[in-house]
């Protein structure tokens, strides 16, 4: 028995039966609210076919070959289109202040392969002339407020090396390599 909020009487939420139909409609939905690869929208969509499958106790392979074509019509009609997703992506990431590390790796999650997150770091602001992973770490610096981007600077001498060291091992862990966060971290205040 459902209630109006979807729900069953014990609270989980009711899977619905997938079809072709509800497939297209869940995939547009997803699709009108947020970019994706589609790597992703496969997974996304394989998870609806597999909860459906389990509850209802139909053929998941069914499913599986409605997500396959779905996924073939879209990257046929442009929209999919996973080159374009990986720089939007990899340019929004780098704007944020991720490493080029960082970047390759959530791209790799997203399910884009080797080529295309090649492509789209080569894309990257600054990537031409070597200064990609520059441009990222003033980004993050500035964002998280280190080094000389700290408003603080009355500090003693002690309490400022402790501080470096800290903002370095934070660069370090945002992925960035320890010559670069150096850099960034001693670089005095605003450019």
């Amino acid at each position: 028995m459902t209630d109006d909020t979807g729900r069953a009487g014990n609270g989980r939420k009711v899977v619905k039966k997938v079809t072709a139909a509800y497939l297209d409609r869940a995939a547009l939905h997803y699709l009108e609210r947020f970019a994706s690869s589609s790597a992703n929208l496969r997974r996304l969509l394989l998870r609806r076919v597999d909860a459906s499958a389990k509850a209802h106790d139909t053929d998941p392979q069914e499913g599986r070959e409605w997500v396959d074509a779905l996924i073939a019509r879209y990257v046929r009609s442009g929209l999919l289109n996973d080159g374009l997703y990986a720089e939007m992506k990899a340019s929004g990431l780098q704007r944020r202040g991720g490493s080029t590390r960082v970047i390759r790796q959530k791209l790799m999650a997203k399910g884009l392969d080797g080529d295309q997150v090649e492509k789209a770091l080569g894309s990257l602001e600054g990537a031409e002339e070597g200064e990609a992973e520059w441009n990222a770490a003033l980004a993050y610096a500035r964002r998280r407020r280190l080094g000389g981007f700290r408003p603080d600077r009355g500090l003693s001498e002690e309490e400022a090396r402790a501080r470096r060291d800290k903002d370095i091992a934070a660069m370090a862990r945002a992925g960035f390599d320890l010559e670069t966060a150096r850099r960034v971290i001693d670089k005095e205040g605003e450019e």
